[in-house]
């Protein structure tokens, strides 16, 4: 049986935004959850699953060449917080996550590698209505239902991070013993 591979594509962040995002960890420590690592923290733009050597070598020239029909725009992200459910109706939260604008750029490029891949690699896109994000954390959800309601912090905070996107990536996860571990298969710049 062919070896396959847990494939995506994400917008990998600069390191001076890695750190940023990195401190909520200290900040919050109290939370029950598994904080990505610093190195991990990314905003996927489609999973595309478990794929064969020869899906990826069609993921990474289709990605390549979508890149070179884009040029590079900003990301700006605006909200660490809760999600996708705020701390009410008895609902645990999935994740802590920081939340960014979604531009037209943004669009469309997601648009565009929808449109291109389902052609070459059978996934699911995931019908929901995207929004960039990037989690920090997971939360563990039988540890956060044990904790008071007073005990739980709250997070809603405001942020003003900016950066410039000049490529994609098409990444691998490979699920470790100590957490997932991402490696970048292929990085594919825009044209400008």
């Amino acid at each position: 049986m062919e070896k396959r591979h847990r494939v995506f594509i994400a917008i990998n962040l600069p390191q001076d935004i890695k750190k940023v995002l990195a401190k909520y960890q200290e900040k919050f420590p109290e939370i029950p959850a598994k904080w990505v690592d610093i190195n991990n923290l990314h905003i996927t733009l489609e999973f595309l699953g478990d794929l064969t050597d020869i899906e990826i070598a069609d993921v990474c020239k289709i990605t390549n060449e979508i890149a070179k029909n884009h040029n590079s725009f900003s990301v700006d992200l605006n909200k660490v917080s809760y999600g996708p459910t705020e701390l009410k109706e008895n609902k645990v939260p999935k994740f802590v996550w920081t939340k960014g604008d979604t531009s037209k750029d943004l669009l469309s490029l997601k648009s565009d590698l929808q449109k291109n891949l389902l052609e070459a690699v059978r996934f699911r896109p995931d019908g929901k209505n995207f929004s960039p994000h990037i989690t920090l954390a997971r939360i563990k959800e039988w540890e956060f239902r044990k904790m008071d309601l007073e005990e739980i912090p709250e997070i809603n905070e405001d942020i003003n991070l900016m950066f410039t996107v000049e490529s994609i990536e098409v990444m691998e996860s490979e699920l470790k013993k100590g957490g997932p571990q991402h490696t970048i298969l292929e990085s594919c710049p825009f044209e400008s």
